[in-house]
């Protein structure tokens, strides 16, 4: 523990060094924010030193007989199997604070790919030791510091008759020790709690390039090495791929643009609300009666489809118009780029925006999300008043009871406001509170009654929305996280995994129409600037789909290991060389007569590939923000 406790400090040390050497870097840091880093940071140092302790670990809490541990050679090969990975630790940690200089971001595992060609790296290397000599004699003091301060790990000796409690002392110690250095190296322990990753950093920060500062080199190495690198297609030239598709866009003037910025604008994300299961869609389903009515008196497509199959997949598709592609984009290595969102661009224009959740604060890092894509403020279980008594005992507040607190603060803030929610109650394990056991239809899944539950929860929210002043100059926009336990054919193939609703509800200001036509959830973003007259430039791999016609009547998504886009009819599989499917889903829903592939149309995989591109080199290089590539 001594040794453990030891690297820990000689990390915070390091950032705090980091700070002092770097703080044009870090500029306008209160002391109260750099606390906030420091003690942030400390989440990836333990799992940083967890990870490159495991083996020493492993050897000190193993039962063995007393004299394989005491024996002196055993003692020196775990002496030197913690200090060797935790020096090789400091040591990379303390040369990426001249390396981020750089690349604006800790060096992950790409690093070796984007240099493996490269044959003078040594010489750079030993020119960078010379040039930033401060940095070189605090990695030498901190790395001498670890080894002089070593402490060889104690057991307490037993006579030889007290065998049977020492192997017993010592077992117990070692399960719980495994337990507990388990929880350490995932960030956290419950069904909830997904392993720490690197945006979970800006969990701490104001600004992504915080990160720097809060993350340390090793963790993110380490965590890098669990995903999949981005590379550039090359399926066309820089101008070739603009001229074809775009995710930079210039706000437009409207008549009445003064008048629409005042809307306020509400983001209802329903968990696995799957097209499926609402009877607006399919007369036979009958598991949401309130959103089927809320429905008839939106804007609707006849093809809505979300972007990915997760959770954590949608705050980014929904509020930033960043799709997910190959995997999810806050477990990559570019999670800590800079974003944009609705939040963002309208905080600019003086409104106040908030995120709700009412899961554990930090869980499936939409906590750090939010602070990221420049939302005010984070409304978790911490901040909900009655946590203990409305938690629903694996996931979060139930639905009902977190929609009218959503609802209540929302009326406590000043107009015009943003703010979004994420519900949680139509999740595994598919439980309502026991008084509303046998209310709602059990249908023939699970999440069946679950989604009636909340269907009820959604029409008590929308019930005091109405009472509130400023429930008639509203935005509404409803649509799901994704889809869960499907069982109709037509919505368990390709295209159907991805139907969710897409829905804008504005009482009395937009009427209610069902549009033919595909929208996606990464056409939220710009639709929602486009209804409240937004006039700035801004970010979106999507389109405006509300005020007009969208240019590239497409929806793209990722269904591992293809990429699809879907028109008002086809649908198209791409595998990253050449098409590899093609199909008619309104005369073939079922997906069973593939078409000949030769007629894929050729403005529709162009548009694929530039947007393809356009998100890989845009990942890569860190221009997910508006004139980023100037």
């Amino acid at each position: 523990m001594t040794n453990l406790l030891l690297v820990m400090a000689i990390y915070t040390l390091t950032r705090v060094f980091f700070y002092l050497t770097s703080r044009d870097l870090f500029p306008d840091v209160t002391c109260a924010h750099l606390w906030e880093m420091l003690l942030g940071g400390m989440r990836f140092d333990l799992t940083a030193v967890l990870y490159l302790s495991s083996v020493y670990l492993l050897m000190v809490l193993l039962p063995l007989p007393q004299t394989w541990r005491l024996n002196r050679y055993y003692q020196t090969a775990a002496k030197w199997f913690f200090l060797l990975p935790n020096l090789l630790g400091i040591a990379v940690n303390c040369i990426d604070m001249v390396y981020v200089r750089f690349t604006d971001r800790r060096t992950t595992i790409t690093f070796f790919d984007e240099f493996s060609h490269d044959g003078n790296l040594v010489s750079i290397f030993c020119q960078g030791v010379v040039q930033y000599w401060y940095v070189t004699l605090f990695a030498l003091a901190a790395m001498g510091l670890l080894v002089l301060l070593f402490r060889e790990y104690k057991i307490q000796t037993t006579a030889q008759h007290a065998t049977w409690w020492y192997y017993t002392w010592e077992s117990v110690l070692f399960v719980v020790s495994v337990y507990f250095i388990i929880i350490g190296i995932r960030g956290g322990f419950g069904a909830y709690t997904r392993p720490i990753t690197l945006s979970n950093a800006l969990q701490y920060t104001d600004r992504p390039q915080e990160t720097l500062l809060v993350l340390n080199t090793p963790f993110s190495l380490m965590r890098s090495t669990e995903g999949s690198t981005y590379t550039d297609p090359h399926y066309y030239t820089q101008e070739e791929m603009t001229a074809i598709m775009t995710p930079e866009h210039e706000g437009r003037q409207t008549q009445n643009n003064e008048q629409k910025t005042k809307m306020n604008v509400v983001v209802l994300i329903l968990e696995s609300f799957s097209r499926e299961f609402i009877g607006f869609y399919n007369e036979s389903r009958g598991y949401t009666p309130f959103l089927d009515s809320l429905l008839a008196q939106s804007v609707t497509w006849t093809r809505s489809f979300a972007s990915g199959r997760k959770s954590i997949d949608a705050m980014p598709s929904v509020l930033s118009s960043i799709p997910m592609l190959i995997e999810p984009y806050v477990v990559t290595p570019y999670s800590t780029n800079a974003v944009s969102s609705i939040a963002d661009c309208l905080g600019a224009c003086g409104y106040e925006t908030a995120f709700f959740h009412g899961a554990p604060n930090g869980s499936m890092g939409f906590q750090a999300y939010a602070r990221s894509a420049g939302f005010d403020a984070y409304y978790g279980m911490d901040e909900y008043p009655e946590a203990s008594r409305d938690f629903d005992g694996t996931w979060a507040i139930w639905d009902e009871e977190f929609l009218q607190f959503y609802a209540q603060t929302m009326s406590s803030m000043p107009e015009p406001f943003m703010t979004a929610v994420f519900t949680a109650s139509s999740h595994h394990p598919f439980r309502v509170p026991e008084r509303y056991e046998g209310v709602f239809p059990q249908g023939t899944q699970p999440i069946h009654q679950c989604i009636g539950y909340s269907d009820n929860a959604l029409r008590r929210f929308f019930d005091f929305a109405r009472t509130q002043p400023w429930y008639d100059h509203t935005l509404f926009v409803l649509t799901a996280d994704h889809t869960n336990q499907l069982s109709m054919p037509e919505y368990t193939n390709a295209k159907g995994l991805y139907e969710v609703p897409i829905a804008f509800f504005c009482p009395g200001m937009l009427p209610a129409e069902k549009r033919q036509g595909v929208i996606s959830q990464t056409d939220i973003m710009p639709s929602v600037l486009g209804a409240v007259g937004y006039t700035g430039p801004y970010f979106a791999f999507g389109e405006d789909a509300l005020t007009r016609p969208k240019t590239h009547p497409y929806a793209v998504c990722y269904n591992n290991p293809v990429f699809q886009i879907m028109s008002d009819s086809l649908l198209m599989q791409f595998d990253g060389r050449q098409v590899t499917a093609l199909y008619n889903y309104v005369s073939d829903p079922l997906l069973q007569q593939p078409m000949d592939i030769s007629l894929a149309p050729e403005p529709m995989l162009s548009y694929l590939k530039a947007y393809i591109q356009q998100y890989t080199t845009r990942m890569i290089n860190n221009q997910l923000t508006y004139g980023s590539t100037d």
